[in-house]
């Protein structure tokens, strides 16, 4: 694939490569000038790109988050900005049917019970996602990578804030999104509401301060 191609027409190329009945592509953006990378990450933020060197990585799902025609508009603001660069496939996923473990909730099913047990006047969560694989920990970072999430010691899986109104944190709406993501990629784990806050009003502050195992979330 030449680079000199626009890169609206390298992804129809790639998506024209792929299976009928695919369901998420894994690529790789490879962009030689340093501000130009940074600026093609920036343009690219909906799809949440992970940096690897002169790469960017970032995966497109026809079952969440940004989709192959979403895709297609992102990549043709990089040409109008004239950004040049070599659109690659890493692997992709075709659709299949996966019966879920008996008592194993999707995790977006999980976040909105989660949602529904808390006081009306609910302001900051501190969560944790537990993984069933630690083969899944890469994968769930990057398409989680909104939450920020920060993984504890020797625990298979990672923590997360969310302020419901300001301050520091994910959004709720991001938060069910991203979790949204990981059911899509076939990603399974529990979610466990760490500490939780009602009403809080920072002053000159971005949210409250929480120490767990001695480390500060």
């Amino acid at each position: 694939m030449l680079s000199v191609m626009g890169l609206a027409e390298q992804w129809a190329r790639v998506v024209a490569s792929l299976p009928e009945g695919w369901e998420r592509v894994d690529l790789v953006l490879s962009v030689e000038d340093g501000g130009a990378r940074r600026q093609a990450a920036a343009l690219l933020s909906p799809l949440a790109p992970g940096h690897a060197g002169r790469e960017l990585r970032f995966s497109v799902s026809r079952q969440a988050g940004v989709g192959p025609e979403g895709a297609r508009r992102l990549l043709a603001g990089l040409d109008r900005a004239g950004i040049a660069g070599t659109l690659t496939l890493a692997g992709s996923a075709a659709c299949e049917v996966v019966a879920e473990p008996r008592g194993v909730a999707a995790l977006v099913d999980q976040w909105d019970a989660l949602v529904a047990s808390l006081p009306e006047d609910w302001s900051d969560l501190l969560c944790r996602l537990d993984l069933r694989s630690s083969d899944d920990l890469p994968r769930a970072a990057l398409l989680a990578a909104p939450l920020n999430p920060s993984r504890p010691e020797k625990e298979i899986g990672f923590d997360f804030r969310v302020a419901r109104r300001f301050g520091y944190g994910a959004s709720p709406q991001m938060a069910r999104r991203c979790l949204a993501r990981l059911d899509a990629d076939g990603i399974r784990g529990s979610l466990v509401l760490v500490r939780a806050l009602a009403d809080t009003q920072p002053a000159a502050t971005q949210g409250p301060v929480w120490y767990v195992g001695g480390k500060v979330l």
